[in-house]
């Protein structure tokens, strides 16, 4: 039987025990991969990939939010949301603020200086993306968006 190109980069010397751990092991190398290109870019404007996930959230969301709510819109959940905001307040790039509501809830809000940020990322991300997956068909992108949502919700 002839070797899968990931058994191939690996040097893997016997085939996989299953299709799914081919699939799945493929997923996290190639996540990976395209990872480390954004790691690189956002570490030119010294923010993190997920230091720009709550930009884009406040950005898009228009308004001041609840840590938890950005939390709960993360692309990668992390448990510490409290510190990864600390972060971006001390480098100016978003604010804390109390409702006059409930002094105990605090709202997250981005700055000038957050917008400017992603301002400048606007392009060189997207053409990062354009690069690392503009060669697939609008087909296959589709096909790929769905399988990947399908694999996020197993069958029980």
């Amino acid at each position: 039987m002839a070797s899968s190109p990931l058994q191939d980069e690996v040097k893997k010397r016997n085939p996989f025990d299953a299709p799914e751990q081919e699939v799945s092991l493929n997923l996290v190398k190639t996540t990976e991969f395209l990872q480390a290109e954004f790691a690189r870019l956002f570490k030119q404007h010294q923010i993190s990939g997920a230091q720009y996930n709550v930009l884009r959230i406040l950005r898009g969301a228009g308004t001041e939010l609840p840590c938890l709510e950005v939390a709960s819109r993360m692309i990668s959940h992390l448990p510490d949301i409290t510190r990864l905001v600390d972060r971006l307040e001390a480098g100016g790039l978003v604010e804390r603020c109390r409702t006059q509501e409930d002094r105990r809830l605090v709202l997250i809000k981005i700055t000038t200086q957050g917008m400017a940020v992603l301002a400048e990322l606007d392009a060189p991300v997207l053409a990062l993306h354009k690069k690392q997956l503009g060669h697939l068909t609008a087909e296959e992108m589709a096909e790929f968006n769905r399988l990947l949502v399908k694999a996020r919700r197993p069958a029980t």
